[in-house]
């Protein structure tokens, strides 16, 4: 990321959490995939919501943001008081009680209920395996996961 950029992205968030009285200090960090945002603040409750909504949608809000002020549209991830670390070591186990469950029964086994970021993980974390495979259907909030036996 440019530094002109990085300032950029870091004014913008600023004003945001501001704007939101969040308060707190919070890191940049830029992949190849992503802006990440690390938020340290007291106010991760409000910040996560309901089952991760308000996180969802500040992240949605900022991507949104910087894809204005740089022209090109990059998916934004905030961490804030590790709740996506936590969600993502509960995917694989998910992911992994789901595969064995597919391959007991072997049938397919849907996953609903899940932000589109965490079938992200799952599908990552299945993409490679030999013995499932996963996709996902449906549109809005009606998608879903579909995990099944690859033959």
């Amino acid at each position: 990321m440019a530094k002109k950029e990085n300032k950029k992205i870091k004014d913008t968030a600023e004003k945001l959490f501001k704007l939101l009285e969040i308060e707190g200090g919070f890191e940049i960090s830029e992949t190849e995939e992503a802006i990440e945002i690390n938020l340290d603040t007291q106010d991760s409750g409000i910040v996560i919501g309901y089952h991760g909504d308000t996180l969802e949608s500040l992240q949605l809000v900022l991507s949104l943001c910087f894809a204005k002020q740089t022209g090109e549209f990059k998916r934004v991830s905030i961490e804030v008081g590790e709740y996506k670390k936590k969600r993502e070591e509960w995917l694989k186990t998910l992911a992994l009680e789901t595969k064995e469950k597919v391959l007991s029964q072997n049938k397919e086994v849907y996953l609903s209920d899940l932000k589109s970021w965490e079938r992200r993980v799952v599908h990552l974390l299945l993409q490679d395996d030999q013995e499932v495979v996963s996709e996902s259907i449906g549109e809005g909030k009606d998608r879903v996961l579909v995990v099944k036996p690859k033959n």
